[in-house]
C-alpha cells in the first residue's frame, strides 16, 4: 500500500481549509500572524494528522514532498511572505518544523506510547515496556478516602512528636536521588537513599522516596509518626484516589491500611536541618556514580522530549545541507520551535 489516495485526499482537504484562512487573513489585514500560526498548529495540522502512525512512520521521499507542497500555502498564509520564499526557509524563520517531520515524531510517539511497539534500532533502543503507564480507575472505593487528619498541606516543620521520616529527591546534570531519614527523639536512627536513572524525574525520585518512607513506617511499632515531604505534588498525587501514577497507587493504599501514618508538607530550604540531611542524602545519591539502583519505569516527558530532539536534528542536517534558503541560513543557521 502507498497511500496515494489518502494523501491525494488530504490535499484536497488542506486545499478547502487553505481557501477558509484565505477568507480571514490577507497579508496586511485579518487574523493577527500569531493567531494563524495557532490556527495551523492547532486546526490544520491535527486534521492532515489523521492516521499517521499509519502511513508516517517511516514516509518516503515521494510522501515527504507531498506535504511539503501541502504544507508551503498555509505557510505563505502565516507569514505574509513573498511567492519567491523557499519553503524551508519559511519554516526556519516560523519555527514550523516540515510537515513530514512533525507527523513522524508523532507517529513514533503513538507507537511508543499506544501500540507499545519499538522504533526501528536505528532511531531508538527505547523498550516499549519500560514506559510509564497510566494507571486507570480507582485506588479505593470513592466512599473510602483517607482519613482528614493523614494529609497535610501546612508547614510541619515544627512538628516534634512521635517519630517523624523526612524525605527527598533531587536532579543535577550528573543523575538522579531518592531519600529518606528517620528522626527519634532528636537522632537520626536509619537512613535510606538510592539512584535512578538519569532519563527520571525528579518528581519521579520524590515519590519514590515517599513510597519508600511509608513502607518503612508500617513495619515500625503502631505509634504517632508523620512523614515530611517537601513537595506538594508528590502529596497531592498520593492523596488521590484516581491518580493516574502507579506509585501514588500504591501510597494511597499503604496510607489506607495504616491510618496512624500522616504525611505532611515541609517547606525546603527553610533551615530544618533533619530536612536538610535528607536533601543531602538524595544529592549524595545522585552525583555518585555506582550507587545502588532503583529500576523506575521512563517517564512520558522524556520519551517525548527525546523525539523532538530526534526531529530537530534531521531538520537541522537537512536545513545546513539544503539548495534553498542560503541567505537566510546565514541569518538564522539553527532552526527551533
Amino acid at each position: 500500500m502507498n497511500w496515494n489516495t489518502h494523501l491525494k485526499a488530504q490535499s484536497t482537504r488542506a486545499t478547502q481549509l487553505y481557501q477558509n484562512l484565505l477568507k480571514i487573513a490577507g497579508k496586511s489585514w485579518g487574523v493577527p500572524l500569531n493567531h494563524r500560526r495557532t490556527l495551523y498548529k492547532t486546526v490544520i495540522e491535527r486534521v492532515l494528522a489523521h492516521g499517521a502512525v499509519a502511513w508516517c512512520l517511516e514516509p518516503t521521499v515521494r510522501i515527504d514532498r507531498k506535504l511539503s507542497t501541502i504544507q508551503r500555502p498555509f505557510l505563505l498564509a502565516i507569514s505574509g511572505a513573498y511567492k519567491t520564499t523557499s519553503t524551508a526557509a519559511l519554516q526556519v524563520i516560523l519555527g514550523i518544523p516540515p510537515l513530514h517531520l512533525q507527523l513522524q515524531r508523532e507517529a513514533r510517539g503513538t507507537t511508543l506510547f499506544r501500540l507499545r511497539l519499538p522504533l526501528s534500532t536505528n532511531v531508538s533502543d527505547i523498550d516499549p515496556s519500560e514506559i510509564e503507564e497510566k494507571a486507570t480507575g480507582w485506588s479505593a472505593h470513592p466512599s473510602e478516602p483517607l482519613s482528614p487528619t493523614q494529609i497535610s498541606l501546612d508547614d510541619g516543620g515544627t512538628i516534634n512528636t512521635g517519630l517523624i521520616i523526612y524525605t527527598d529527591g533531587s536532579k543535577t546534570e550528573k543523575g538522579v536521588g531518592a531519600a529518606f531519614c528517620v528522626l527519634t527523639d532528636i537522632n537520626i536512627t536509619h537512613r535510606w537513599s538510592t539512584r535512578p536513572s538519569l532519563r527520571n524525574t525528579v518528581f519521579q525520585a520524590e515519590i519514590l522516596a515517599l513510597l519508600k518512607a511509608v513502607e518503612h513506617a508500617f513495619t515500625l511499632p503502631t505509634q504517632q509518626l508523620t512523614i515530611l515531604v517537601d513537595n506538594q505534588a508528590s502529596i497531592n498525587s498520593a492523596a488521590n484516589p484516581k491518580s493516574h501514577n502507579s506509585i501514588a497507587w500504591k501510597i494511597f493504599k499503604l496510607l489506607h491500611s495504616h491510618p496512624h501514618i500522616r504525611v505532611s508538607w515541609i517547606k525546603a530550604h527553610a533551615g530544618y536541618i533533619k530536612n536538610e540531611e535528607a536533601d543531602r542524602l538524595a544529592k549524595e545519591a545522585a552525583e555518585t556514580e555506582n550507587f545502588p539502583e532503583t529500576p523506575l519505569e521512563l517517564p512520558k516527558s522524556f520519551i517525548k522530549t527525546f523525539l523532538r530532539q530526534k526531529m530537530l536534528a534531521t531538520w537541522q542536517m537537512a536545513w545546513d545541507d539544503g539548495d534553498t534558503g542560503r541567505l537566510i541560513h546565514n541569518i538564522i543557521p539553527k532552526v527551533s520551535l
